[in-house]
C-alpha cells in the first residue's frame, strides 16, 4: 500500500501527460488548417482545345491534364477551351480537366461555336466564389471573335482571398486589345482584393496594349523573357501572367515550360510570394 501511494503521483501524471499528447495532433491539424498561404502557384496554358498541332483532328486532353498536373499549380487560366462542341468529343473540357486534376473550375463562353461554347476558365485547387464574366469590347474591330474575361473570388486557408482572372484578348486589332486591357484594368481597380491575371494576351511586350496593362498590373517576368508561342520553335512572348501593383506580391518565380506536343503554346508558370502585409486577409 505504502508503495502505491508513493507511485500514485506519477500514475496522475502519466495518464495527464498522455492525455495531452493524444490531444495535440487534432489541435495542430485545426491551427495548420488555418495557416495562412506563403505562396501561390499560378499557370497560364492556352491549350488549343486539346488538339496537338502536330496530329491534325486528334483530341487529347489526358495530355493537356499530364502539363498541368506536373507543373502542380494552384491556379490556373485556360484559353482556348471547348463545352460540348462535336469536333472535341461534346465534352465539357473545363469540367473535365476539373475532374482530372481535383481541382474547382469555373468557364465562361466567349462564343458560340460547331455546336457549343467556346472560351476561357479557370482551375483552382481552392473553392471559387463570386465568378463572374466579363465582356470585352471590341469598337475599332466589331466583326471581330468576341472576347471576355472570366473572374472569380479565391478562397484560401486561413481566411485569405485574392480575385483571379483568365482572359484570352483579340487577335486581329491593336486597337481592340488596348480597350479590352483597359476595361481589364478598371474590373482589378474596382476590386478591394489583390488581382491575379494570367493569359494570352496576343501582344508583345513593347506593345500599346501590354503598357496599358503595365499602368495597373506588374507583370511576372520584364527582363530576359522566354517566348510562349509556337510551341515547337517559340518566337513571340504573348502569354503572360500579372497581378495588381497594389497586392505588393514578389515573384519568386517564372518559367516557360517546355512543352511541344499538347498545345501550340508553351504553358507559362510563376510562384508569387504573399504576406499579410499585401492586403490579402479577408475584410
Amino acid at each position: 500500500m505504502d508503495f502505491f501511494n508513493s507511485i500514485l503521483p506519477f500514475l496522475l501524471c502519466l495518464v495527464l501527460l498522455t492525455a495531452c499528447v493524444s490531444k495535440s495532433p487534432q489541435g495542430m491539424g485545426n491551427e495548420q488548417g488555418k495557416k495562412v498561404v506563403s505562396q501561390l502557384r499560378v499557370m497560364s496554358y492556352n491549350i488549343h482545345h486539346a488538339n496537338p498541332p502536330a496530329r491534325k483532328g486528334m483530341i487529347d486532353l489526358e495530355a493537356i491534364a499530364g502539363v498541368i498536373r506536373s507543373e502542380e499549380p494552384d491556379l490556373v487560366a485556360l484559353q482556348e477551351v471547348d463545352v460540348h462542341i462535336p469536333r472535341s468529343g461534346s465534352v465539357h473540357q473545363a469540367k473535365a480537366l476539373a475532374a482530372m486534376l481535383g481541382m474547382h473550375f469555373y468557364f465562361a463562353k466567349a462564343i458560340d461555336f460547331g455546336g457549343g461554347e467556346y472560351g476561357v476558365a479557370i482551375l483552382s485547387r481552392y473553392p471559387l466564389s463570386d465568378t463572374r464574366k466579363v465582356e470585352l469590347p471590341k469598337e475599332d474591330s466589331p466583326k471581330a471573335e468576341g472576347r471576355v474575361l472570366a473572374v472569380a473570388t479565391v478562397q484560401l486557408p486561413g481566411g485569405q482571398r485574392i480575385r483571379f482572372g483568365s482572359t484570352h484578348l483579340d487577335i486581329q486589332s491593336s486597337a481592340n486589345r488596348q480597350q479590352q486591357v483597359q476595361t481589364i484594368n478598371a474590373v482589378a481597380a474596382s476590386n478591394k482584393l489583390p488581382f491575379i491575371l494570367a493569359g494570352d494576351l496576343n501582344d508583345y511586350p513593347d506593345s500599346p496594349a501590354i503598357a496599358a496593362l503595365d499602368e495597373t498590373f506588374q507583370r511576372t517576368c520584364l527582363v530576359a523573357c522566354e517566348a510562349t508561342f509556337p510551341q515547337d520553335k517559340p518566337d513571340r512572348i504573348i502569354d503572360y501572367i500579372a497581378f495588381t501593383r497594389s497586392a505588393n506580391f514578389k515573384v519568386l518565380a517564372h518559367r516557360v515550360v517546355p512543352e511541344r506536343y499538347a498545345s501550340d503554346h508553351r504553358p507559362v508558370v510563376a510562384v508569387l510570394g504573399l504576406s499579410a502585409s499585401s492586403g490579402t486577409l479577408t475584410r
